[in-house]
């Protein structure tokens, strides 16, 4: 009883409501519709189901036991499932509907790394193919797909990719498929990750997509600068998604957002809108903040604010591609903190792959509105580069306040092509088609 008691007290302090904050209209992004706040009136352990946490024994069937019965008992309110201390090797699993997955600290849900037993899952159809390879892909580790209200916390305890057989496969170039992601919900809603570690994903960590009311808050991801493509949190074609409070160590980008490749992504599409991305810390050989290159149904109403990035290969990242289609707009970046790193600054419209040849060359990406305000960063080696398309130029890149000190000796200077907009207060001094110092279309930058 006591252990219940303290179960769902613990859970209760680490959710919480979506937060609201003011419109775009007021120069900050809104987050609408919330995530509830749920007491569970049913408590469950994976042990009352057999399982056994010592790093040895396989509980696969124990924890699609447990959630076979939250989803076949339905409670009123909900089920938490709790893991006490303790590492519990399982194959992959599937998450349902109003339950909380709730780890005790030093509870530890390892996979196990028998590739040959994960699950094949259908493409995403935003994607037409794997991301990595033609035809299917992998299941994450662990999945939910047509779900609402559902909670992973706890005290933070650790989800285990055991990621490094994945990575081998990858380089030794002996995969069949994509590799899983650590957790992935697909077309679900009110989703609450929260006071969890997440560590050695097999592929990119923690991917909502084709979901909305997404909350990751408090969580810690790692992976080693050598992971490939281990991103951290990759919100893709969905909506009023919060990131907040977190930090982040992978090989590839800490946040990603995407929507969606090619003309499989433009036919799909679904944009991702009203994203909020605040206080995350990290270092990674690639990216800061992320906004594409999958961006064909289109990015949109993005807040990325009060950031600190160390050794990492780019800041701030704006990427596309020919054949992409879609639009990347109304972008707002502001107050970050950069230090060693390759480039302060990049956005480009031809970078990142094709899932296969028959995209449409003439489907060429919008990119505009964007605004980078309140940028710091000291050992940057370029301060900028921005490549847009001359038959799509990027339109309306306000910079302001942004001094990024170079190494020692001479710094490699702003580059930029097919571009327009202003800037104002930057150093080093950024190209000739920004030096504008007043409001130039829709750039305010000066306040």
């Amino acid at each position: 009883m006591l252990r219940s008691l303290l179960s769902l007290f613990l859970c209760f302090s680490a959710i919480f409501p979506l937060l609201n904050v003011s419109s775009l209209a007021a120069d900050v992004i809104t987050c609408s519709g919330t995530v509830p706040m749920r007491y569970r009136n049913d408590n469950i352990s994976i042990t009352d189901f057999g399982a056994v946490g010592d790093g040895v024994t396989v509980n696969t069937k124990a924890f699609q036991k447990a959630i076979d019965q939250i989803q076949r008992l339905r409670r009123s309110g909900g089920t938490l499932l709790y893991i006490p201390p303790g590492v519990y090797l399982t194959g992959t699993f599937n998450l349902t509907s109003s339950m909380t997955l709730y780890l005790a600290r030093g509870a530890v849900i390892r996979a196990t790394q028998d590739t040959l037993t994960w699950p094949l899952i259908a493409p995403l159809p935003s994607y037409g193919r794997g991301r990595e390879l033609p035809g299917g892909r992998y299941m994450s580790f662990i999945h939910g797909d047509g779900l609402h209200d559902v909670i992973i916390t706890g005290e933070n305890g650790t989800i285990d990719g055991q990621g490094d057989v994945w990575w081998n496969m990858w380089k030794q170039k002996t995969l069949q498929f994509t590799r899983p992601n650590l957790i992935e919900f697909m077309n679900s809603r009110d989703i609450i990750i929260s006071n969890t570690t997440f560590l050695n994903s097999p592929f990119w960590n923690i991917h909502p997509v084709y979901c909305s009311n997404v909350v990751v808050r408090y969580v810690t991801i790692l992976a080693p600068a050598d992971a490939p493509n281990t991103d951290g949190i990759d919100p893709d074609s969905s909506s009023n998604v919060c990131i907040e409070d977190s930090y982040i160590a992978t090989g590839d980008d800490l946040v990603a957002v995407k929507s969606g490749w090619d003309e499989y992504g433009i036919a799909y599409g679904r944009p991702s809108s009203n994203i909020t991305i605040r206080r995350v810390n990290g270092s990674s050989p690639y990216a800061g903040i992320a906004i594409g290159s999958e961006a064909s149904g289109g990015v949109e109403n993005v807040l990325a604010e009060n950031m600190n990035l160390y050794n990492m290969g780019i800041g701030i990242h704006v990427k596309s591609n020919i054949g992409r289609g879609g639009f990347i707009q109304n972008i707002k970046v502001s107050d970050v903190y950069m230090e060693n790193v390759q480039k302060g600054l990049k956005m480009s419209g031809n970078v990142g792959d094709h899932p296969d040849d028959k995209f449409d060359p003439n489907a060429l990406t919008v990119v505009k509105e964007i605004t980078i305000r309140n940028i710091v960063g000291v050992k940057v080696l370029q301060p900028g580069l921005i490549e847009g398309l001359k038959s799509s130029p990027f339109t309306d890149i306000c910079l302001s306040k942004i001094n990024l000190h170079g190494v020692e000796g001479p710094q490699t200077p702003w580059k930029c092509s097919d571009v327009s907009g202003a800037a104002l207060e930057v150093s080093p001094a950024p190209c000739a088609e920004l030096t504008s110092t007043h409001q130039t279309g829709t750039c305010s930058i000066g306040h």
